[in-house]
């Protein structure tokens, strides 16, 4: 029997009526769609749209099956046992269920861990081999290096080996091991693959079977990630890890070879005011036109790399001469004495650069990057377009801020950090739904000394990774204490920082920390600004899908401040938009304007809109008038300590 709408499958029916497989397709209703020969036979049916609870399958086994991604046993009208996979196919709205029996026939072709796949090229294969020759295999394997079926059963598996592969004709294959080796297809092109290797006996012999994978887009992807690691995806110049990296065995031979090492801390002048004139899309095409005027400079012994916004480093070695030193440095001022031609624009621009010595200065990594800013930042503040040499008595200035370092690396330890929360308010309700948590340190001599002081710091230093996973774990602990002391449950906002962010373990980690704590994970905000989002898009989503999955909220901070691309709003699992306080000025229309488009623009993307820096009653009035879900700022609370918090909920409660 032919359905009108049997075209509407994700197999084409011709491939299912001819197929070996025993496969059905049912939509949510039950109903059997289409289905193979076998399949109809094995489940107790000869026509077509029959309800599947009607046969030897349930619907709501199936379901779960597909949710689960776990699979079941029955057994068909012949009382011959079969594994049930089920899958569900979102563009078809219809379950897709594969039947195969428990004998060693499934070996070749019916074990598969992606049923979703079974329609398109599969990704996966099986191979029957004795001592590297191969028996017999099942068309996925094949196709998968380019082979016809009878082609490939005369090859051995090295024969299906790049040349170069770290395994010889005497190498056995350990059982229920998982080996990664670099295939080779019929047309000579490299395939990443995975084997899992098991034994198996066939008539009184031991035969072994491998399920092959083609992980070619994981290791493709894996060398992303190298790459993110140790560049930067704007410039494609290194970044600060490699260039810490490269720098430290450069100082370890320079120490064996009585040699000395320059690094010149580069900065652009006035590099905001292109930004905020021209554009940040300009300012990053902008950016990498700069990478490729240093570049032009770069000899063998020279190494440049790209530290974060519009700052760049570079490290000299194998040289003696102090002038040649000096040459360097007016070379790099030189060279921005030709404009920049880009979109028709001619920038005129300058660079303040700052340059520290090994063994002059310091011998450590992070010591003589750290002279080598200090100096670039005396070279900025007297006399743009210039270089200075570090010098010990540089400024008391500069002392201070070598001196809050090392107290900023004292702090974690001796915890003089503590977290001040602002709480949340809904609109509708009235009621406290949330509390952003805000890094406070108190110094033991000096006091409370401002974030905005200590952040870049700790961002500089590389103490934001430790500084950051402190803050997460004791707002967590924080916030599962007040819920034990019986007040109602309310969401907790942690900010994140880039290099937070860009962690490959991320997920796992507030995952971790939330099993530790024992807070759910819809009870933890993230807090992430445009500039994370906007970077490394692709790295960006997967974390944001992770955090996700594991119940945890994501929210854009600031919104509005930096790309305010659309795109990413409609791409990346987001929960939450908070407006930036400078759109809150009321005498400037345009700033309502926007208001009411960012939150209109949010809900229509399923997100909720909390407007930060709230400060009147006016803008109460006119957010509310708007349909704004939250509201925080100093109308409603400032920011307190954790027992004036822990006070303010015994009153509203």
């Amino acid at each position: 029997m032919t359905l009108s709408h049997r075209g509407h499958l994700p197999m084409h029916p011709w491939l299912i009526k001819h197929t070996q497989d025993a496969i059905l397709f049912i939509d949510e209703s039950g109903l059997i769609m289409d289905g193979s020969k076998i399949a109809l036979e094995w489940v107790g049916i000869s026509t077509l749209q029959s309800n599947v609870n009607d046969t030897v399958l349930q619907l709501d086994e199936i379901v779960q099956s597909a949710v689960n991604g776990s699979t079941f046993r029955t057994k068909t009208k012949a009382d011959v046992e079969v594994q049930v996979y089920a899958s569900y196919v979102e563009d078809y709205k219809l379950y897709m269920v594969l039947l195969f029996p428990l004998s060693i026939h499934s070996i070749t072709g019916k074990l598969k861990d992606h049923l979703n796949k079974i329609y398109m090229h599969s990704q996966e294969g099986v191979v029957l081999f004795d001592k590297h020759h191969i028996l017999d295999c099942d068309l996925s394997f094949a196709r998968l290096f380019g082979y016809e079926m009878e082609e490939i059963k005369k090859q051995s598996l090295f024969d299906l080996l790049m040349d170069n592969a770290p395994v010889s004709n005497s190498f056995m294959f350990s059982t229920d091991s998982s080996i990664q080796l670099v295939g080779k297809k019929k047309d000579g092109t490299p395939l990443y693959i995975e084997l899992i290797v098991q034994d198996f006996p066939v008539r009184n012999q031991m035969i072994q079977c491998a399920f092959v994978r083609d992980i070619t887009e994981v290791y493709n992807n894996e060398k992303r990630m190298e790459f993110i690691t140790y560049y930067d995806e704007l410039t494609n110049l290194p970044n600060y890890h490699y260039f810490s990296k490269i720098l430290t065995e450069s100082i370890h031979y320079a120490s064996e070879h009585n040699e000395r090492i320059a690094i010149y801390f580069i900065d652009i002048d006035y590099f905001k005011q292109i930004n905020d004139t021209l554009g940040y899309e300009f300012g990053d095409r902008f950016l990498r036109a700069v990478g490729d005027r240093l570049r032009t400079l770069l000899s063998p012994s020279m190494f440049l790399a790209r530290m974060n916004g519009d700052e760049f480093i570079l490290l000299h070695r194998l040289f003696h001469q102090k002038q040649k030193d000096r040459n360097i440095a007016d070379h790099l001022l030189k060279a921005f004495e030709a404009p920049i031609e880009l979109d028709g624009h001619e920038i005129y621009i300058s660079v303040s650069v700052g340059v520290s010595f090994y063994p002059d200065h310091g011998t450590s990594p992070n010591d003589l990057i750290k002279y080598a800013d200090a100096a670039m930042y005396v070279s900025k503040n007297i006399q743009r377009n210039h270089f200075q040499v570090f010098d010990p008595s540089i400024s008391d200035r500069f002392k201070q801020a070598l001196t809050m370092e090392t107290d900023l690396r004292k702090a974690l330890k001796e915890r003089q950090f503590e977290l001040h929360y602002q709480p949340q308010k809904e609109m509708n309700s009235g009621r406290v739904v949330g509390m952003e948590a805000l890094l406070r340190w108190k110094h033991p001599k000096i006091g409370y000394i401002p974030p905005d002081t200590f952040i870049p710091l700790a961002e500089r230093s590389g103490l934001i990774m430790e500084i950051g996973e402190w803050v997460l774990r004791e707002a967590c602990m924080q916030n599962k204490r007040w819920q034990e002391q019986g007040f109602s449950p309310v969401v907790v906002g942690v900010n994140m920082s880039v290099k937070q962010f860009y962690q490959k373990n991320l997920v796992a980690q507030v995952a971790q920390i939330l099993q530790e704590t024992g807070l759910e994970a819809k009870y933890l905000e993230l807090e992430i600004t445009e500039t994370i989002a906007m970077a490394h898009e692709e790295f960006i989503l997967e974390t944001l899908r992770g955090l996700r999955n594991i119940g945890v909220q994501v929210s854009i901070d600031d919104f509005g401040t930096g790309y305010s691309s659309l795109k990413y709003l409609s791409i990346f699992p987001l929960t939450k938009l908070k407006i930036d306080r400078i759109f809150l000025d009321g005498k400037q229309k345009q700033n309502l304007a926007i208001v009411k488009s960012i939150i209109h623009l949010s809900h229509s993307l399923q997100m909720k809109v909390i407007a930060e820096g709230v400060e009147t009653e006016e803008q109460v009035t006119f957010l509310k008038q708007q349909d704004c879900d939250e509201i925080q700022g100093y109308f409603f609370s400032k920011p307190l300590p954790v027992d004036q918090v822990t006070h303010l909920l015994c009153e509203l409660q």
